[in-house]
């Protein structure tokens, strides 16, 4: 595929580039809302990495490019910064998290369904960890009825990284959320349809902590912490196929990719109204969810103090 950055906010960009084109694809340019860096970083980006332009406009970018790796720090942009290669019929990643409202999944939901080829969100979802331990024999593995995952750094835009590695493992139909009150990190239950549980981990710690999971089956108990040196390969090797039209099928459907950040809507709904259990189906769409302007300003804060 001819790919398009659009967003260079985090260091996924960066990062991401090398696996991009040992894969196989071209990156023909990049433009940048300016949400954390100043156009001399764009410049500047477009030069180190052999980017042959940085482009005026999402809708050049789009008459361009094939695909949109959208990696922009303020999700609440993500959509907007979609649809012109949307309308454009070109396939679209979006980095984690994929939104932080309500009304934004509905939509993305619409555009599915609608025949649009879109994925992304955490590459938790398809480490190799999970990827490996859901290949074995159902016979010799069991199925998970519990399951701890957790991570630290905050409660949505790293947070969703643990959401998204209980889902994972889970697979879908999740149903109602609870928080279970404070400690040193936030703590949620989530219930499947069928009754499996699940019990999150997320938010700020005084420490460092890796990303883990202990899966709980009738047949034992299996305990990982995932390698963080090759998550971007395995998100890229899991979605890019399916954005590049080489399969149909696409690395999970929209209804279950979209689980990770309507879990966390319903936890932050939970903890605001005095840890009340939520059924995912009952989120109002006029929620305010995760403010996605606010946590771009404290990153630029931060990159640019």
């Amino acid at each position: 595929m001819k790919i398009g950055i659009v967003d260079l906010d985090t260091s996924h960009p960066q990062n991401w580039i090398p696996i991009e084109r040992e894969l196989g694809h071209e990156i023909v340019g990049v433009w940048d809302g300016g949400s954390v860096h100043p156009k001399a970083y764009v410049e500047k980006f477009a030069e180190e990495h052999k980017l042959p332009r940085v482009f005026s406009s999402l809708a050049e970018l789009a008459e361009a490019a094939d695909c949109a790796i959208i990696h922009g720090c303020d999700w609440d942009t993500h959509l907007d910064k979609a649809q012109p290669f949307v309308q454009a019929g070109k396939s679209v990643l979006i980095d984690k998290p994929l939104a932080g409202k309500v009304r934004d999944i509905q939509r993305l939901l619409t555009w599915a369904n609608e025949g649009a080829r879109i994925t992304g969100g955490s590459s938790l979802r398809f480490c190799q960890e999970t990827t490996q331990w859901l290949a074995q024999p159902v016979s010799e593995r069991g199925t998970p009825h519990t399951i701890l995952a957790g991570c630290a750094v905050d409660e949505f835009n790293y947070g969703i990284h643990a959401y998204s590695l209980l889902c994972g493992l889970m697979g879908p139909g999740a149903e109602r959320v609870r928080h279970l009150g404070q400690g040193v990190q936030r703590r949620i239950q989530v219930t499947w349809e069928d009754g499996r549980t699940g019990f999150l981990v997320v938010g700020p710690a005084p420490n460092y902590m890796p990303f883990y999971a202990t899966i709980v089956t009738e047949k034992g108990v299996t305990h990982f912490q995932a390698d963080a040196s090759r998550l971007y390969r395995a998100l890229l090797t899991a979605t890019l196929p399916y954005l590049a039209g080489e399969t149909n099928t696409p690395p999970a459907p929209m209804e279950a990719l979209v689980e990770p950040e309507m879990i966390a809507l319903a936890a932050r709904y939970s903890w605001l109204n005095d840890d009340c259990e939520v059924r995912l189906d009952d989120l109002p769409a006029s929620d305010p969810g995760y403010d996605g302007a606010e946590f771009a300003a404290g990153y630029r804060k931060a990159k640019y103090p």
